[in-house]
């Protein structure tokens, strides 16, 4: 096996393939083995990607091949090899066995030692293809994570029966559909014809209000595969991506695209896939593991609301689909549209820089299919004497009423749940759980308070400030906003749709509709007749860089369900008319808000005006890591600042550190440009820290998403 050397003193180490020292030495013509079986006569030697996602093995090794595996030992194709070979009391051993992807066929190996031959070809199907293989080494540079992580999450796992059966054959290309709808947006014209002249026009999209905008997006994609070239379309989830597959096929028919979402299966979705990569498919639509999807020929890659955390994985290097995209536009010399009802800052920024083109109506345009908002915020509450009996003023009480007599009526609500912070009713300390000290919270009218943090019981509670056994709600949830609408409306069915209930479509009849974010049914008909979106404080006062640009996604996602205001369609937000986002909803200028944000972010140093890397870990993991690495010129060191210690039964979120063990973050800093040399020398200082095994690694996530 290559990367195994004698050193000195009888032992062996690793050593890197293609190492100077190593070309130094004359190649063999024959590698040998371990073994005598004849090898393969033409390129013997086969360069292998271990699957082992650690930094110090983030390169290929050099394995021969048997003869009886020349046929088979294709580049691409998943092998078997014995990894972690040494020699013990004078006698060779063989290691473990392992996966990999054979990458390339050699006719000799720089390593100078002797070759371990594969073990076995587990598939003859060529699953990473060259270019595949270009991106994930290209994602694994930006995020500073090992290519092995980037390629279990681009290859799904293998389904032998699946990779049995033939795929179907390629259809012929669909007619070029009719732009309807893409005749609102003055730039459309020019970018669906320089996507029929083979060209990469790049565009962010501002979609308008309404239902409309998966129809928009299929008409993209068939213009793509019209002009004879591949397509992906990339949705934040399954409930998007089936009405975007719906659009499709309702317009060029079934046969032309496959849907990759986890809702097929895996053996359904690796067929699918199956399709893609063998090219008798050439068009992708499905949620984030579909941005690496092999299409054959792509033109066009399509992104969604790429401010949905959905897009962002939570799998090391944790990669977001929108760089994904962007990569592989640059790459493949694709199109690119980057579509949503909002606009993220970074989206922003390619359209700053000159990268993408705007796409977007003209304010009249927006004007009439936008419905109109009002505000109210916590003045307006306080002289209300609706809002001090009741949740809600009197114009959130009139825009329901009004609303029930003309279709249903849309209540976004950012808590789930029944009531999920709790307060003592005299003393208003807050509802802490004796066992771990987590909140207690209410899950129904009837049922006893639990913790919400370690599910304990407690059925009879008493405050141990003032002795008080009286609570109150601090944090209104769905289900309990559900509750009191229902008691004011009581001729009118309530509907709930949330996290563990997701309603897909509601009918055009009068009905109130309590949601989530993210979670708001579509419409039958031509819209809401009014939405309420309570709670503004809710999602404004997060301790997060995006709290705003997320406030204002959520809801215009929401807002853009609603009718026109010609229609009668009104909004409702209980926020501070002052606050940017707010105001920006008012206007409808979600691309004004975005070049406001980064602007902010670019007098402050912060992403995406600046590069940045959150380094966590223990502080000696945090210390040792900065001590070993060479940082570019220009690189601030932000810390470190000590993270919360959990307490023994709270809920671990991605990136949390142990319960009960301390950990810090540092922030590293450059400006823009700099990401890849920071990334690169952050990498290579933990690939060096692991091998020599020090203390436990530390995380590095690059842009991470939550800087308070």
């Amino acid at each position: 096996m290559s990367g195994e050397e004698r050193g000195p003193g009888g032992g062996e180490q690793l050593a890197l393939v293609g190492r100077a020292a190593h070309r130094a030495r004359p190649p063999r013509a024959r590698p040998r083995t371990w073994r005598d079986a004849p090898l393969a006569e033409h390129l013997p030697v086969a360069r292998v990607l271990v699957d082992k996602g650690l930094a110090h093995l983030d390169r290929l090794f050099d394995y021969a091949v048997p003869a009886a595996m020349d046929a088979d030992a294709r580049p691409g194709v998943r092998v078997r090899v014995r990894f972690g070979a040494g020699q013990r009391d004078g006698r060779r051993e063989g290691g473990r066995l392992i996966n990999g992807f054979v990458v390339e066929r050699r006719a000799d190996s720089d390593f100078p030692g002797v070759l371990a031959p594969l073990a076995q070809v587990l598939s003859p199907e060529p699953v990473l293809t060259p270019a595949l293989l270009g991106l994930c080494r290209a994602v694994a540079d930006r995020y500073a994570g090992s290519l092995a992580d980037v390629v279990q999450l681009a290859v799904p796992p293998r389904m032998a029966r699946a990779e049995r059966a033939p795929s179907p054959p390629a259809p012929a290309p669909p007619p070029v559909p009719e732009p309807a709808g893409w005749a609102r947006y003055p730039g459309a014209a020019g970018w669906f014809g320089a996507l029929a002249d083979g060209r990469a026009p790049r565009a962010v999209w501002t979609a308008l209000p309404g239902p409309g905008w998966p129809r928009e997006l299929a008409r993209a994609l068939a213009a793509a595969l019209a002009a004879g070239r591949g397509a992906i379309a990339v949705l934040p989830d399954g409930r998007a991506a089936a009405r975007v597959d719906a659009a499709l096929t309702g317009l060029i028919g079934p046969g032309h695209h496959v849907l990759l979402t986890a809702d097929a299966g895996p053996e359904a979705r690796y067929r699918r896939w199956l399709a893609v990569n063998r090219g008798a498919v050439r068009c992708v639509v499905g949620t984030r593991a579909a941005m690496f999807a092999p299409v054959t020929g792509l033109g066009l890659v399509v992104l969604w609301d790429d401010g949905d955390t959905a897009h962002h994985d939570d799998n090391a290097p944790r990669p977001h689909a929108r760089d994904v995209l962007v990569l592989r536009s640059a790459q493949e010399h694709t199109a690119l549209l980057l579509g949503g009802h909002s606009h993220t800052a970074e989206a922003a920024q390619l359209v700053e820089t000159g990268w993408a083109r705007p796409l977007a109506a003209d304010r009249a345009t927006v004007r009439a299919v936008a419905p109109l908002v009002r505000t109210t915020g916590d003045g307006d509450e306080s002289r209300d004497p609706a809002a001090r009996t009741a949740r809600l003023p009197s114009l959130a009480w009139g825009t329901l009423r009004d609303g029930l007599a003309h279709g249903p009526v849309l209540v976004q609500v950012p808590r789930r749940g029944y009531a999920p912070r709790l307060a003592c009713d005299r003393c208003r300390a807050p509802a802490r759980c004796a066992r771990c000290h987590g909140p207690l919270a209410a899950t129904g009218p009837a049922e006893a308070l639990a913790c919400a943090w370690c599910g304990t019981p407690e059925p009879a509670r008493r405050c141990p400030e003032c002795g008080a056994t009286g609570l109150r709600a601090v944090v209104i949830g769905a289900r309990r906003t559900a509750e009191e609408l229902g008691r004011a409306f009581p001729a009118v069915p309530v509907r709930t749709s949330g996290r563990d209930h997701v309603l897909a479509t509601v009918p055009d009849r009068p009905a109130l509709v309590v949601s989530t974010p993210g979670a708001e049914p579509v419409p039958e008909g031509s819209g809401y007749a009014a939405a309420l979106l309570l709670d503004g404080w809710a999602l404004l006062g997060r301790q997060d860089l995006r709290a705003g640009e997320e406030a204002l996604r959520l809801w215009m996602n929401a807002a853009a369900l609603v009718r026109p205001r010609a229609d009668g369609g009104t909004v409702v937000v209980l926020g501070e008319p002052g606050e940017r986002p707010v105001q920006a909803l008012v206007r409808w200028d979600p691309a004004g808000h975005a070049l406001r944000e980064l602007a902010d972010r670019a007098a402050l140093g912060f992403p995406p005006a600046a590069r940045m890397a959150a380094v966590t870990g223990t502080p000696d993991a945090v210390a040792g890591l900065l001590a070993t690495a060479e940082l570019p010129p220009g690189a601030q060191v932000l810390g470190p600042v000590p993270l919360p210690v959990l307490p023994p039964g709270r809920p671990r979120r991605v990136g949390d550190p142990p319960p009960g063990e301390q950990w810090e973050r540092v922030l590293v800093r450059v400006p823009t440009g700099g990401g890849h040399a920071l990334a690169a020398a952050l990498r290579t200082a933990q690939a060096l820290r692991l091998a020599r095994r020090d203390t436990p690694p530390a995380r590095i996530v690059i842009d991470p998403r939550d800087i308070g």
